[in-house]
């Protein structure tokens, strides 16, 4: 490491600490030339793959851009920003488990949708209406079907499963219509 101060090369770490929950060592250095501090910090470097459009334009990973289309899809959602943190972390790793250089925007699609599912369940609607372009309200009736059966890792305490709500909101219908 360079000393910034008066570039000599060679320092000598005083001190390692972990930062950012572990994912950085910041290390306190002392030049051995002019003996001034500095920090620096030191993080593995993760490679993505780069993300095949559509259309076969390539372009890099974008965590900011994954953030924001699954926050889109989870506003005004009783959903915890950790846990949206955890869904991206988790997709993340899946990414970089697969080991290619490039993947199709479609699967990342497909992991978005498998995260958002047992994070919200309105949430997960939300995004698959827009992400299979939902035509009619028969494609958010096979999509809601879909759901039901596929289990969730674990209910959130305190909301209302989406299913639970339908199913009820369909009930209610049915005995609208019987005169009940």
């Amino acid at each position: 490491m360079h000393c910034p101060f008066c570039g000599h090369v060679e320092t000598k770490v005083t001190d390692s600490r972990l930062a950012a929950e572990g994912q950085q060592i910041r290390r306190r250095r002392e030049c051995l030339a002019c003996s001034e501090r500095f920090t620096t910090f030191e993080s593995a470097e993760l490679v993505m793959p780069q993300i095949v459009k559509s259309d076969q334009t390539r372009e890099p990973f974008s965590e900011a851009k994954l953030r924001s289309g699954m926050q889109k899809s989870l506003e005004k959602r009783p959903v915890a920003n950790d846990a949206i943190d955890a869904a991206i972390v988790h997709i993340g790793h899946k990414l970089r488990s697969l080991g290619e250089r490039e993947v199709g925007s479609r699967l990342i699609g497909e992991l978005v949708m498998e995260e958002l599912r047992h994070l919200d369940e309105v949430a997960y609607v939300r995004f698959a209406s827009i992400y299979r372009s939902f035509q009619d309200v028969e494609a958010f009736h096979d999509e809601i079907a879909r759901l039901k059966h596929k289990p969730r890792r674990d209910q959130p305490v305190g909301q209302l499963s989406f299913l639970e709500a339908a199913a009820a909101e369909e009930k209610e219908k049915q005995g609208r219509k019987r005169g009940v």
